[in-house]
């Protein structure tokens, strides 16, 4: 892989705060990147610096060896034009203008509109029938995959996506998360914010900043997140008997130590400790209803469907219960008939699908 950006010793300040302090790192061409911190770390600061929209105070920040922060104002409108590609939680279209209009706006700025070519671009993110609809006639999902056709336009090198699922209910987040899936498969480079532990696993790495400085970058296998998986298990089972998660009932496969484990959990805010207790944060309770969902519907469906054993039916669903995508949770679940409960009599947490429908028990 050849390196796309590279960012060196970056520091923006806005009189006596420090935005971005000192900030170095990497990105590989085609790499997915999960820009993470609390609110007021940089992560903003630094997409608009990436993007042209701002300017270090000092440091460097080059895209394809090409020294954003060099160029002039005409440089920099044709490096936004040309390198980048935009897409903010805001949506940012112009309500005046019809879906293809916003999409041929981003074509104006390079070079020349093509109705047809734009046209073509909102199809591709399924809006074939909204061409001719003004912003406010689209749904949010809508006017978010309309923003992101208005960014591939020009067939930029780099995403940059400012918290791209903010502003969207459960099944619009998932229909543009498919999108972000798709163009990386492609190739692009994103550069992604979010304060979603969950979409950040779609990414390669995490960048994670505090208060204007690399905290943490880190690449998570699928092992790992296994093992995660596993003990959020765990710590949701125990809330549902009644009892306390502690430390020393946690266990992880293999020979891995859980109590690192736990500590990875604690950096991914997944989990807290409180002495020797464990608790899952609203990040690790959303995780770990997914997979307790999805481990329970697996059951279901081996157990109803292929008429194997309990205790087999188990051990299947352990391994299937990290493969599934939310979109086949909802088809099996849909199969099933929406069921309530496990061959166990657990329950099963309901999906969007389930919504207003009573299953099996």
């Amino acid at each position: 892989m050849s390196v796309q950006v590279q960012i060196e010793s970056l520091v923006k300040q806005y009189g006596a705060l420090r935005a971005l302090d000192g900030l170095s790192f990497s990105v590989d061409a085609g790499e997915w990147i999960a820009l993470m911190g609390p609110s007021g770390s940089g992560k903003t600061t630094l997409v608009n610096i990436l993007g042209g929209l701002d300017t270090p105070t000092s440091g460097r920040v080059l895209v394809d060896h090409l020294e954003v922060s060099r160029l002039s104002e005409s440089e920099l409108v044709r490096y936004r034009a040309e390198k980048v590609g935009f897409v903010f939680q805001q949506f940012h279209l112009v309500p005046y203008l019809t879906a293809v209009e916003n999409v041929m706006l981003a074509q104006y700025f390079h070079s020349v509109t093509d109705e047809p070519q734009a046209g073509e671009a909102l199809r591709r993110v399924g809006l074939g029938d909204r061409l001719a609809h003004l912003p406010a006639q689209l749904s949010g999902g809508e006017q978010q995959r309309v923003a992101i056709a208005r960014a591939l336009i020009n067939q930029p090198r780099i995403i940059l996506a400012d918290e791209p699922t903010g502003n969207l209910d459960e099944a619009n987040e998932k229909i543009v998360m498919e999108i972000f899936r798709e163009l990386h498969s492609a190739g692009h480079t994103i550069l992604m914010v979010t304060h979603d532990s969950l979409i950040a696993r779609e990414a390669d790495r995490r960048v994670e900043l505090a208060h204007g400085r690399l905290q943490q970058i880190s690449a998570v296998s699928a092992e790992d997140q296994m093992r995660f998986d596993h003990l959020l298990e765990q710590i949701w089972i125990c809330g549902e008997e009644g009892t306390t998660a502690s430390v020393e009932r946690i266990r992880t496969p293999g020979s891995v130590d859980p109590v690192k484990t736990l500590a990875r959990l604690v950096d991914l805010k997944l989990v807290e400790l409180h002495g020797r207790d464990v608790q899952l944060t609203d990040l690790g309770s959303h995780r770990a209803r997914d997979v307790i969902r999805r481990h329970r519907l697996a059951e279901r469906l081996f157990r109803d469907t292929f008429a194997i054993s309990d205790s087999e039916a188990h051990t299947q669903a352990c391994e299937f219960e990290h493969i599934i995508s939310p979109e086949l949770d909802e088809r099996i679940c849909s199969f099933l008939g929406h069921p309530t409960s496990c061959p166990h009599g657990n329950p099963i947490p309901p999906g969007a699908c389930c919504s207003g429908k009573s299953g099996p028990k």
